[in-house]
This record gives structure tokens, sequence and C-alpha cells, in this order.
């Protein structure tokens, strides 16, 4: 069946954060009908007027009763205890399809609705959401993780294709490493190009975004090209003597800013590359225990 033939679904929207906002708009462009949205923070209630307009706010409850799919996106943690909360309370019905787009978490968190007859589909898209328009576009160039039983995985499938996106298939007792390796290259690559652009600015540079642009740019198209041989730099040539002045700076930056955060995560990182560039064979055994020891 192409999405095309799909059915049109009545869609209810528990939470208008930035991906509940985006994936909602995404599936209402594909025909489907929104038939309600919960916010409550100015914040959510604005987002809720741009993407979803026209959309009415209603309480949870009265949602989760009048749809055929309910999309949760509250926060992972309370995931579980909403839908115990409105399956206990008759909100949730046999054939409804649940959906949460967490990354930890696969279809078990649904349980207290599966018990009644619901379907549950944990998806997960590989994106960080801004809950604008922008959104939208970029699905086109993103992934979503599906995990779901078999007999439904398909209608899983369908659903992210009516997103714009691609869907791949995660088992339940997967999604704990995926999610870690989505959160270590999205979330730590911001904490990493943070601490670059507050260090360039120290040392005087006026647009430290301009200097790291194409470098970081260049980097991420290499490693997604070639992997652990686009691998460069100090610790790559063996350089023990670039490594020291490194952290030699560093020790005076986090004195003056009054914070180490930015050469731990040079030490603990650079060690990590130390283990990369010996496994690769760009360095030897004794240039690595000098790096380390410096490091140390």
């Amino acid at each position: 069946m192409s999405p095309d033939d799909a059915p049109r679904l009545g869609i209810g929207i528990i939470g208008c954060g930035r991906l509940g906002a985006s994936v909602g708009a995404a599936w209402r462009q594909a025909g489907h009908a929104v038939i309600g949205v919960s916010a409550t923070s100015a914040a959510s209630l604005e987002r809720a007027e741009s993407m979803l307009p026209g959309v009415p706010v209603l309480d949870p409850d009265e949602i989760a009763e009048r749809v055929e799919l309910l999309l949760i996106a509250v926060p992972d943690g309370e995931i579980e205890s909403l839908v115990t909360g409105l399956a206990n309370l008759g909100r949730i019905h046999s054939g409804q399809i649940l959906v949460h787009c967490s990354g930890r978490y696969g279809t078990d968190v649904l349980d207290a609705g599966t018990r009644l007859g619901a379907l549950p589909i944990a998806l997960h898209p590989s994106l960080s959401f801004t809950g604008t328009e922008v959104d939208l576009t970029r699905l086109r160039q993103a992934t979503v993780a599906v995990t779901a039983p078999a007999p439904i995985r398909a209608v899983g499938e369908a659903l992210v294709v009516e997103m714009g996106a691609e869907p791949i298939e995660l088992a339940e007792a997967d999604r704990a490493l995926y999610h870690a390796a989505i959160t270590h290259a999205s979330n730590h690559s911001i904490t990493i190009i943070s601490e670059a652009m507050e260090m360039l600015a120290e040392a005087g540079v006026d647009d430290p975004a301009r200097v790291l642009t194409a470098l970081v740019d260049a980097s991420v198209a290499n490693t997604l090209q070639n992997g652990p041989k686009a691998l460069t730099g100090p610790v790559s040539r063996g350089d023990t003597g670039t490594v020291a002045a490194h952290l030699s700076a560093l020790s005076e930056f986090s004195l003056s800013v009054s914070n180490p955060a930015a050469r731990n995560s040079y030490i603990a990182l650079a060690r990590s590359t130390t283990a990369k560039a010996l496994s690769l064979g760009r360095i030897s055994d004794a240039q690595a225990q000098e790096i380390l020891a410096a490091l140390d």
C-alpha cells in the first residue's frame, strides 16, 4: 500500500513540545486529521497555534478518548505513568495506535495500553527539532527508528514515510545503545563545539563560529564518508609535544573562566582518540603511552 492509499487517521497529540508539534504537522501535511493537542505553557500554546493552526487545545484524557492514533510526546520519564493513568480511566481503547518518540524506550512503556488492545509503536527521529516549519524539510533527510510488534511494524514504517523520513527497524533490546549513539553524536558534539567557541573567544577571536564552520563541516562529512580513517590531528601523528602544549593552555583557560570542564573533556576525548589512532596503526604502542602519560 502506498502512502497515498493509506487510510487517514484522527490523530491526538499529548504534549506540544518541539517534537510533538513538528511530527503532528508532518502527519497533518500528509492528510491525517489532528483532532486535538494538549498544551499548557505559553511556549507550547504558541507552538500549537503556529504549527497546528485551528487544532483545539484539549485535556489529555479527552484527546485520548477521541482519536485513532495517540502521539504521546511528553518527557521520557512521564510516558509510562501517563499511559497507565489513561488506561485506568478507560480512555485507551482496542485498536487504537499508541505512539511515542523516545529514543530510550521501546514499546514496553506502552504496556498498560497494549493490555487493553491498543497497538504500540515506538518511533525515534534522528533529528534535533526546532518546533518550526524548518523541521518539515529536515525530516526528509532523517531516519526514524521503528520498534513495534511484527504484525504492526508496517504501520509504523508507513507513518514514518508519511513524515517524509526513512524508517529503520530497531529491536527493543537495542534501543538503549542506539540512543546512546545518537546522544553521543549530537548532544556531545554541541558540548565540544560550544567549548571550542569559548576557547577561541578567550584567545581573542571575534567570530569563533566563522573559524569553526568549514573545519567542523568537513570533519563531519569526512567521518560520515570514511569512518575512523578520517582521523587527523596531533594525537594521530603521535605529537606528544603539541598535546602537552594544549593541556598547558587549557589549564590557564580553566583558571581564567573558573571552569575545568573544557580541559577535562579534552583529556577524556584525547584518550579515546589515542586508542582509535593506535587501533588504526597511526601511532605505535610507545607513542600511545607517551601521549597517555602526558594526559595523566
